[in-house]
């Protein structure tokens, strides 16, 4: 099987662009990945994309053959969508063409426009992820049934808003220095304990923002790097997805999230490693419960365990196993559609050591991305290790 390596990578700034287009911002994150790569525009076999709501934020459909143009190739384009995790099932399917041969360049990403639309129209957008006729007619929004997850969450397990309040104190000192983050304040504690309510027991600073932003990366085969003398040390050496219920109230459990977890089994399957080989993971904190949920999925905390790991300092930057370095969706932000690529790009940067937190992490050889869609309908989960 073909080995796939991370040839180069790149983002814009995430947060508000109320000047730029969508193809815009693609235009520069795919810029970025090919100055990065060094590789020839010409060489690139597909352009596999991921958007969620451009057809209502833009009006603009069909946009894979507009992103290809936008990006300067010319390739068969397909856009992928599977909502939050949209763009990490376009990087997962590149991995999957590349290791079958049938190419060995692709660009892959995403780009998501948001903050054009008023909140109410950002709402409507992204409750399209849950299941319309049993949740949406209810009147139930994310931070809803995100909120619905924390309380099950600390029923069965304990656990409390400041535990929670220490994932979101966490995510936004580690985005201060990231360039592309979309907050780079640091709060405290008890700023977060303060904020207002959104959804019982979530409260602002346990929600992630409405963001714009776009990612691009340039995946390779291990041959093409070695022919054409690409210098690209960190490998893909594992992908899974995984599929659950669509509406909270057909899930046998809460607290816990199936699709994640076969997915990261099918990515450490592939990839030969385990929970206790991670070094370090970029996980989808869209609310600061879905990262306690995340890292238990990941195996990197044991169920009821990972209510406590920001506070305890497991998964802070100088942790055993830092979480979101980035900022995560958190601070960083949640262009959605580019949510999953731009995973990809900060856990290459932190391996590669060129990332403002790879400091931290100065001896990782193995980093994890997990990618979730709606309630974690859907998700994405990819195994990234320093080529040996």
């Amino acid at each position: 099987m073909t080995e796939v390596r991370v040839a180069g990578v790149g983002l814009t700034r995430f947060g508000s662009h109320p000047d730029r287009t969508g193809r815009d911002l693609f235009a520069t994150a795919a810029e970025r990945a090919f100055a990065d790569a060094d590789v020839p525009r010409a060489d690139v076999a597909r352009l596999n994309y991921g958007n969620f709501i451009g057809a209502l934020a833009e009006q603009q459909g069909h946009q894979a053959p507009l992103m290809a143009e936008a990006a300067g190739i010319r390739a068969p384009a397909t856009r992928y969508e599977s909502a939050c995790a949209s763009a990490g099932v376009a990087v997962r399917e590149a991995v999957r063409t590349i290791r079958a041969g049938d190419a060995d360049v692709v660009l892959a990403g995403g780009m998501e426009r948001m903050t054009n639309l008023e909140t109410p129209a950002v709402t409507e957008g992204l409750a399209m992820a849950a299941d319309d006729l049993f949740e949406v007619h209810a009147g139930v929004t994310f931070p809803g049934a995100y909120a619905l997850l924390a309380r099950a969450y600390f029923e069965a397990h304990g656990g409390t808003r400041r535990d929670l309040a220490h994932v979101a104190v966490k995510n936004h000192a580690n985005a201060v220095p990231n360039e592309y983050a979309q907050f780079r304040d640091p709060i405290s504690v008890r700023d977060a304990l303060d904020a207002p309510p959104v959804a019982d027991p979530l409260h602002l600073y346990d929600a992630c923002p409405i963001t714009d932003g776009a990612s691009a990366i340039v995946l390779v085969s291990a041959s093409y790097a070695a022919d054409n003398d690409i210098d690209a040390p960190v490998a893909v050496t594992g992908a899974g997805q995984g599929s659950d219920r669509m509406a909270l109230a057909d899930r046998a459990d809460l607290t816990r999230t199936p699709a994640a977890v076969a997915a990261a089994e099918t990515a450490y399957d592939a990839a030969g490693v385990e929970p206790d080989d991670v070094d370090l993971a970029e996980v989808h904190d869209c609310f600061t419960i879905a990262e306690v949920l995340a890292i238990e999925s990941l195996g990197l905390a044991e169920p009821g365990a990972g209510v406590a790991a920001a506070r305890d300092g497991v998964t802070t930057a100088d942790g055993d196993t830092p979480v979101n370095l980035s900022g995560g969706l958190k601070a960083k932000g949640h262009p959605v559609g580019a949510t999953g690529g731009s995973q990809i790009v900060e856990v290459t940067r932190l391996l590669r050591g060129d990332h403002p937190n790879s400091e931290h992490v100065p001896d990782a050889r193995v980093g994890v991305a997990h990618n979730a869609g709606g309630t974690v309908a859907s998700a994405v989960v990819h195994v990234l290790e320093v080529a040996r």
